[in-house]
């Protein structure tokens, strides 16, 4: 793999990576292993990702790390799960926070155990001033359900006469979402096969570039990062005006 300061300089970087980390189980099926021992395994992976994007220059990762449906899997792997995020905050955040990274989590954490949620709203507070990658956790979220709370937000701003009805606009609607001060996501990553996404991000997705792997989270590294940074880098992104619109936009900046 090269170095990243070549990857930099010959490819366009997206500045915003989501990723739906999918194939712990399979991964683990795979070598007769119990399905937690690849969610465990998916750590180092999760580790590996934070430390490229922020070696080779992405402003922002969101990782979807468990959803408001994922409650419906064996006790077990749940309780593995929660057990798993805990830790992993405890061990993580203070190096995370001396590379000068911002953490934060989003999601209904109210189902969680208040232990969590302490630990959680302690990992954003420590980071919360840090200019570096911003990592973004999704841990017990749905598009549908944050888009759910984004409506019932601004209807309480018209209940309140802040604004009337005429004045909701995507843009206000936008600001009442999640992760609203960053950039939407520009590549979307899906591994372990599966070809959806899942309830993942659902409004910001919408010009969002969709790269799909076969391979398992617990096997996705660097270098498979790296090939699908460079599948984007190799993708013209229209946003409805024409190729040839486009291309002389690049050459004319400022004419449409």
């Amino acid at each position: 793999m090269e170095p990243p300061v070549k990857l930099l300089n010959r490819v366009q970087l997206p500045r915003h990576i989501a990723i739906i980390m999918d194939g712990n189980g399979r991964w683990a099926k795979n070598r007769f292993l119990p399905r937690t021992a690849g969610h465990h395994a998916g750590v180092s992976s999760v580790r590996k990702a934070i430390e490229y994007c922020g070696s080779i220059g992405v402003e922002a990762l969101t990782l979807f790390a468990f959803s408001s449906e994922n409650w419906r899997r064996p006790q077990q792997e749940v309780s593995v799960l929660m057990g798993l995020f805990l830790a992993t905050l405890e061990r993580e955040t203070e190096k995370l926070h001396q590379k000068n990274v911002r953490i934060r989590i989003i999601g209904d954490r109210t189902a969680f155990a208040s232990e969590l949620q302490d630990k959680i709203t302690s990992a954003e507070s420590l980071t919360l001033a840090n200019t570096g990658l911003n990592v973004t956790i999704a841990a017990n979220y749905g598009g549908r359900w944050e888009i759910t709370e984004a409506v019932r937000r601004v209807a309480k701003l018209v209940a309140e006469g802040k604004i009337g009805p005429d004045a909701i606009t995507t843009e206000v609607f936008a600001s009442n979402l999640n992760l609203s001060d960053i950039p939407e996501p520009d590549l979307f990553i899906r591994t372990g096969g599966e070809k959806r996404i899942s309830n993942f991000l659902l409004w910001q997705l919408a010009y969002t570039e969709l790269y799909f792997t076969d391979t398992l989270w617990p096997d996705f590294d660097e270098a498979e990062l790296e090939v699908a940074i460079r599948d984007y880098s190799g993708r013209q992104r229209r946003f409805g005006y024409t190729g040839e619109q486009v291309e002389n936009l690049f050459v004319n900046p400022g004419l449409l």
